[in-house]
Formats: structure tokens, C-alpha cells, sequence
């Protein structure tokens, strides 16, 4: 039998999708100051949208308004893995640190695509 859920943090989607947004921050610290409103900031913001969709879409009653903000994070989530690519390139960050991130990534991935087919079947009655 699952965990009991109580609220949006016990969803092991969202406790993933935060430590996204902190790894992006210890990422992006090292970053050019130069680049501190363009990619540092666009990294941050595309991570931490990933919990904050999943929070807003558990919040919504109606399952199609649910499914459309875990969508919305698995945007942002790919969005978060663009600009770390860019990141890697340019020669921010070294690669070896980008592994955990794009693992982390992976994973949540997967735990989204799951989430969102849940909860389409659960609230259709499939």
C-alpha cells in the first residue's frame, strides 16, 4: 500500500523536483556575475517552476486542471536541462557536476509522466 498522501509535500515528485531547485543554485553560484539575470537566472527559474507547478496542480480540484500544471512542470523541467546543456558548453559548469543534475532529472522525468497518468486514470475512473 502507497504512503499517505497529506498535502503536496509528501509527493516524492515534488521532494525531487525541490532538490532540483537546490542543486540549481549550488550550480549556477559559480556562474560569471555577467550572467547572473541571463543564464543563472533563467536556470533558477525554469528549476524552481518544477515544485511549483506540482504544488499548484495538487492544489486544483478538477483533474484536467491538475494534469495541465504537472505538464507545465515537466516543461519546465526539460527547460531546466536545456539551459544546464548551454551551461556545460559555454564552459560554466564542469560536466562531472552536471551528472547528478541530469540524473535527478531523469528520474523526476519519469515520476511526472507517472504522476500525470495517474492521475488521469484515477480521476476518469479508469
Amino acid at each position: 500500500m502507497g504512503k499517505l498522501v497529506r498535502g503536496f509535500e509528501d509527493l516524492e515528485v515534488w521532494q525531487l523536483g525541490k532538490q532540483l531547485v537546490v542543486l540549481a543554485y549550488k550550480l549556477t553560484e559559480s556562474f560569471p556575475s555577467s550572467e547572473r539575470y541571463n543564464l543563472t537566472g533563467q536556470i533558477r527559474r525554469a528549476a524552481i517552476s518544477v515544485p511549483g507547478n506540482i504544488a499548484e496542480g495538487y492544489g486544483r480540484y478538477h483533474y484536467l486542471d491538475k494534469v495541465k500544471f504537472y505538464l507545465n512542470a515537466r516543461g519546465s523541467l526539460s527547460e531546466t536541462k536545456s539551459h544546464l546543456l548551454i551551461a556545460s558548453e559555454l564552459g560554466f559548469v564542469r560536466e562531472d557536476f552536471l551528472k547528478p543534475s541530469f540524473e535527478l532529472i531523469a528520474l523526476l522525468s519519469v515520476k511526472l509522466n507517472n504522476l500525470i497518468t495517474a492521475t488521469r486514470k484515477t480521476q476518469r475512473g479508469k
